[in-house]
């Protein structure tokens, strides 16, 4: 088992699929927990489904495009559980849209949340980090496309690849104060996210049935089917834990074999 217990942890985009289930895990482990999400219903959800099982868990609403909230997020997460050891920067959204269809709006509103949520949230930890005497880890849920283009997700992949950047950049500039960036990069992953983008396949015409374009990029793990949110979990508990302290400017694909790199 990992050493995670009553490490500080917070979980963004935690009220639901690969957030949820990270934090429900590394609940598991003694981590304490703070579920992150925009929707309070969510994260009191989860955080309550931890605290049942035994955990210890605050459920905070937090919009990752607003400093302020942000600031507000790590605050509480020092004021429940001491301090912060551990932010997963896991909140994001997707849009399937022709390249030519995207508009001005689109870019931003994918590239706010993905991206600038990433760049936010880990200038505050950091900030925590140096409070507490330095030393800390970041790990941002990136995806296969910040490995790899694809064209109705054109504005998606760009997001995804500034927070490989973004990681490599923290990497570099932060590693001798002993905090580290990495990042997590998702295949296809049964959730909610990937019904939104499935049914934007649909609604361009570029499939016709449900789960068609599910399915199509699916198939091509080569371990024979979709990630399911559990997959994430072990990358997940290693990249807390100490396990990882060497590790920093990486990531890491957990994607069935889709892409190789």
């Amino acid at each position: 088992m990992p050493d995670l217990k009553d490490k500080s942890i917070i979980v963004t985009g935690a009220g639901r699929g690969i957030g949820a289930a990270i934090a429900k895990a590394l609940a598991a482990d003694g981590a304490r927990l703070t579920i992150a999400d925009r929707t309070e219903a969510d994260a009191q959800q989860v955080a309550e489904a931890i605290r049942a099982a035994g955990g210890s868990a605050i459920a905070v609403t937090v919009d990752v495009r607003d400093r302020t909230a942000v600031r507000r997020m790590i605050d509480e997460t020092v004021r429940a559980h001491g301090r912060l050891d551990v932010l997963f920067n896991n909140a994001g959204i997707a849009q399937t849209k022709p390249f030519l269809d995207i508009t001005e709006d689109d870019w931003r509103t994918v590239t706010d949340v993905n991206a600038l949520g990433v760049m936010i949230g880990m200038q505050e930890a950091i900030k925590t980090f140096r409070s507490q005497g330095g030393g800390g880890k970041l790990v941002n849920t990136a995806s296969i496309a910040g490995k790899q283009g694809y064209e109705p997700l054109a504005h998606y992949s760009a997001s995804k690849f500034a927070v490989v950047a973004m990681t490599q950049a923290v990497a570099r500039g932060f590693g001798k104060e002993g905090i580290t960036a990495n990042a997590i990069c998702p295949g296809v992953v049964a959730t909610e996210m990937w019904k939104v983008i499935d049914q934007g396949f649909r609604d361009t015409g570029i499939t016709k049935s449900e789960n068609e374009a599910f399915d199509m990029f699916a198939a091509g793990a080569v371990l024979g089917r979709p990630s399911r949110p559990d997959d994430l979990v072990g990358v997940a508990r290693f990249l807390a834990s100490s396990d990882s302290d060497f590790m920093t400017g990486q990531s890491l694909l957990v994607d069935g074999g889709m892409v190789f790199a």
